[in-house]
């Protein structure tokens, strides 16, 4: 437990400024009351939590391999998983803690089960979690939300040979997204007790083959020790949103820089059949997007979104087959690999993470495959005031998966 809370104290004192702790130096005098005192460091007096979650679900059966095309002949739609989470929760008095109150960042381990061993193997997540009061219901009950980011590993993939009924995934290591709502009761200053819905994503991002993307739908029952002292504990579970902390509007202006490998195939419609163009291709691109800073917790703007594709339009230059008859083709030229396209972003902000949503349109190219549409979700954390660590995924039409995105950020004139 040290080792894990050092290792969340030091991730958070790194990115610590970016959402406004460089404002909370403890020298810092507010008045109130005729009173001068200094505002805390949001990571004075911390609350600690400790959470047990347990997370049955269905298994939608998006791939005949889950409809009984598997070595068992069974249908698979079962799926179970247990997760130990560690957060914090921010000082109450600090400026963070009362901008943010009920919000905890954390990290999390879970040990995922689809009841096929054999096949799917028995995978294990490391992700990022945050979570947050929606509303009050009642003094004691809260209705929140908590999103997963992460990676999961230990999955056993497609193989010709040995695993061939598997068609569902062609790698070892999955991203992992997840979104949840759920009822947060308080039990006690110490305690609380947790169940809802959510949603899991499991996916490699287009990076091998196959990559049909598992999706589950289930419920979730959780239960939380908080650590802290009782008078600490009552005032941020008690908090109200911010008062007297005056939010500036203002346009910051991110500017991204991004890379992934990605495969590439297709299925041929007229003909029938599918091609698998051998190895794997680089994507580089760059987005510059200024965003209205409307409130503490959203900005929205435009984003020119310029990339680079090593295998965009390839399937148009075939160059016929090598001694052991897989395809070749030659590099297309430049024109057909680059494009620049216009998207409209919106993004959630909260401390040390934001996540932007995105939809834009290519303007700017030459080939089918550079065309149309494109959708973008991006995950963004502080390492400094400034810069930041970009992850993410992109579609190209709403529903073909195009590649991941690991990548670095600056944020321009940020004056929160």
């Amino acid at each position: 437990m040290k080792i894990i809370h050092k290792l969340l104290i030091a991730i958070l004192f790194t990115g610590h400024t970016t959402n406004g702790l460089q404002a909370q130096a403890t020298t810092t005098p507010i008045e109130a009351d005729t009173l001068t005192y200094a505002i805390p460091h949001a990571l004075h007096r911390p609350i600690h939590h400790l959470s047990v979650d347990v997370r049955p679900a269905y298994l939608t059966p998006t791939n005949s391999f889950f409809k009984g095309d598997n070595a068992k002949q069974q249908h698979m739609n079962t799926f179970l998983s247990g997760h130990l989470k560690y957060g914090i929760q921010f000082d109450p008095d600090s400026r963070l803690g009362r901008l943010y109150p009920h919000t905890t960042q954390g990290i999390g381990l879970a040990v995922n089960t689809l009841f096929n061993q054999e096949e799917m193997g028995t995978p294990v997540a490391l992700y990022a979690f945050q979570s947050s009061r929606i509303v009050s219901l009642t003094p004691r009950l809260s209705l929140d939300y908590e999103w997963n980011f992460g990676a999961s590993f230990g999955w056993k993939k497609y193989d010709e040979d040995y695993n061939s009924y598997n068609i569902v995934t062609g790698s070892k290591i999955n991203a992992y997204i997840n979104l949840g709502f759920f009822l947060n009761w308080q039990l006690s200053p110490y305690w609380n007790l947790t169940a809802g819905l959510e949603g899991n994503h499991f996916s490699n991002g287009n990076s091998h083959y196959p990559n049909s993307g598992i999706n589950t739908l289930g419920a979730r029952i959780g239960i939380t020790r908080n650590f802290g002292d009782k008078q600490t504990l009552a005032k941020a579970q008690s908090a109200l949103p911010p008062q007297g902390l005056p939010f500036r509007p203002h346009v910051s202006y991110d500017l991204t820089l991004y890379g992934a490998t990605k495969i590439r195939g297709w299925v041929d419609e007229e003909y029938g059949g599918s091609t698998l163009v051998p190895g794997s291709f680089g994507v580089v691109g760059l987005n510059f997007n200024p965003m209205y800073n409307f409130h503490r917790m959203l900005r929205a703007g435009l984003s020119l979104d310029a990339q680079y594709d090593e295998s965009a339009n390839i399937r148009w230059h075939e160059a016929g087959t090598d001694d052991h008859g897989n395809p070749k083709f030659y590099r297309p030229p430049f024109e057909e690999q680059f494009n620049v396209g216009l998207s409209a972003r919106c993004e959630f902000v909260m401390p040390i993470f934001s996540i932007n949503f995105g939809m834009g349109y290519h303007f700017l190219h030459k080939g089918e495959d550079t065309k149309g549409w494109y959708q973008v979700l991006a995950l963004k954390t502080s390492l400094t005031r400034h810069l930041y660590l970009h992850t993410g995924y992109q579609l190209q039409n709403f529903h073909d998966p195009n590649h991941l995105m690991l990548g670095l950020g600056w944020r321009f004139n940020d004056k929160r």
